[in-house]
């Protein structure tokens, strides 16, 4: 069995370790803006509206971090578009999960956790194959 050391030096786990960090600031950044934008007006569309916004304004921030410090790569076209493209497919499993979860009931503050609890680990297979090494 390997020790924590050996794992830890292997590039995928140091990769994955740094989505993470960098996942939690993105949540932070989008819960944040997602959180003081529902506090205006608390009706069911304002809140996709509001969670819409704070995913945008997290996405952006999201990308050079992801880039620059996940990954350990330069910006380019290519890289934007992939991570365009798998953010449009994370945006849309989190807008489904997110009024599903609302409609069965789930607190509109705890909707957006349960959320990450999925998405997260569909967008670092996602993104690991825009940033692979060729």
């Amino acid at each position: 069995m390997k020790g924590v050391s050996e794992i830890l030096k292997n590039e995928k786990a140091q990769q994955f370790t740094r989505f993470c960090i960098v996942g939690v600031i993105a949540a932070g950044i989008h819960y944040l803006v997602y959180y003081l934008m529902q506090m205006i007006h608390s009706g069911g569309v304002w809140l996709s509206v509001a969670y819409t916004v704070g995913y945008i304004v997290s996405l952006v921030c999201n990308f050079f971090m992801t880039t620059f410090f996940t990954f350990r790569s330069k910006v380019s076209l290519g890289k934007a578009t992939g991570f365009g493209v798998s953010h449009v497919i994370n945006y849309t499993l989190h807008i489904v999960l997110f009024n599903l979860f609302i409609t069965v009931g789930v607190h509109r503050l705890i909707a957006p956790v349960l959320v990450l609890m999925i998405a997260v680990p569909t967008n670092f297979t996602i993104l690991h194959f825009v940033y692979r090494k060729k």
